[in-house]
């Protein structure tokens, strides 16, 4: 399987990582990730600052970004480093000082970076590769941090969410990167709003509005897709921009709503000038929750000035919670209220709290691994808007998961 250039959150194509403001399944909750965020340092004798060789797949902007910052942590030490082209795993590893002999290339560098014996193993690449990846991943006996989305089918989500599982019985961590969950405002608004503060809510609503990657042409071989984030646009590849990009405001309704949705319905075109590839870029899609509650999601993926703006708003019988992903959460209601605060940089701050978290549980033996079935359920959920607006008609979560069609990628002509 392919070792691919790294997987980011979709950010304003005009502005670097570090600039930016800003993955029965449902278990993840508020308290466990406040948990998750202010468990001790020290635990069984053990340093949180013991060092984990760890080992990074897909070197392109955030997992090259999120390379440099493990390897300035006191806990990791990087090893090895591994990405498609060889150009860029030497160069990110000649940059973090990893031996030449350490940095792996091809569709197999992946496992050759696992066949180094790297106790941790940080999982950039195009979601398609993520199954493969993380089992193999598990397979070799790492702790496994993967961003997100999880898979771009049901069976890859399958696949995850058993890897997961596995992870806690080998005693193992394993931790998807979403950083709303790690954040204090939402972990506490969320908390507020599960508390009754708002009320029964009758409407979530969902968005995500920013602008598309670069959309080429398919070349000889699909390796030109896999350079600037252009496999975003390739269902395949990164599972469409409702999946990759929309899965962030997604993934907050759900937590809002402690359940998972029982259908949905809606519609999405492609509306980016001169499409290639083939995800849709604006989304309408409304879910159904078996307690009558609405939720929408709307996305919009077009370089057309509309700016970056993403969130989540739950609307209940005594008022309201606005979520933002970057700007402000807070809470309004008839009698009372929750303050809140504004995330100047959820983008960076949400990644390095997951990184300290992630390093945290291996030291102590935290294996139970919240963040994964929390993770699938985003992702299915965003499968099942993609696949309902593609076949134009009410779509059920029971449905869906008895989808085991998986995409696939031609990797003919690809470096092995």
């Amino acid at each position: 399987m392919n070792t691919q250039p790294s997987h980011y959150s979709h950010v304003p194509s005009n502005e670097s990582p570090e600039a930016m403001t800003r993955r029965r399944f449902l278990s993840t909750t508020a308290s466990a990730t406040a948990l998750s965020i202010i468990s001790p340092t020290v635990v069984h004798g053990a340093e949180a600052s013991s060092r984990v060789t760890a080992g990074v797949v897909g070197l392109g902007g955030r997992g090259a970004w999120i390379a440099e910052h493990v390897s300035k942590q006191p806990g990791f030490q990087i090893t090895a480093v591994a990405d498609y082209f060889p150009e860029v795993a030497q160069a990110v590893g000649e940059k973090l000082g990893v031996p030449n002999d350490r940095r792996f290339s091809g569709l197999n560098g992946y496992q050759r970076l696992l066949d180094s014996k790297v106790e941790a193993a940080f999982l950039e690449t195009p979601p398609y590769s993520f199954p493969p990846h993380a089992q193999a991943a598990v397979a070799a006996g790492c702790h496994v941090y993967m961003a997100k989305p999880v898979a771009v089918d049901v069976p890859g989500c399958l696949a995850i969410l058993d890897c997961g599982r596995q992870s806690t019985r080998n005693k193992k961590v394993f931790l998807v990167d979403f950083q709303t969950r790690a954040d204090p405002f939402h972990v506490e608004a969320i908390r507020l709003v599960h508390q009754g503060m708002i009320g029964k809510i009758g409407l979530l609503t969902s968005f995500y509005h920013d602008e598309c990657f670069s959309d080429p042409p398919r070349e000889k071989t699909v390796a030109n897709l896999l350079r600037g984030l252009a496999w975003v646009n390739d269902t395949a590849l990164g599972g469409a921009y409702i999946v990759n990009c929309d899965i962030h405001a997604v993934d907050v309704a759900l937590w809002i709503a402690g359940d998972l949705p029982v259908s949905a319905t809606g519609y999405s075109c492609r509306n980016r000038p001169n499409a290639q590839s083939d995800s849709h870029d604006c989304y309408g899609v409304t879910f159904q929750f078996k307690n009558g509650m609405v939720m929408t999601d709307q996305g919009e993926h077009i370089r057309n000035r509309t700016g970056f703006r993403a969130g989540c708003h739950a609307y209940g019988q005594h008022g309201y919670l606005e979520t933002n992903y970057a700007g402000k959460v807070f809470i309004r209601g008839n009698e009372d209220g929750y303050a809140g605060g504004e995330n100047q940089n959820l983008y960076a701050d949400g990644m390095m709290r997951n990184v300290e978290t992630f390093h945290r549980s291996i030291v102590e033996g935290d294996h139970t691994n919240p963040t994964v079935e929390s993770s699938v359920n985003s992702t299915l959920a965003t499968i099942l808007g993609r696949e309902a607006a593609l076949k134009g008609r009410r779509l059920s979560w029971e449905e869906l998961l008895k989808d085991t069609t998986r995409l696939q990628v031609d990797l003919t002509g690809l470096l092995s």
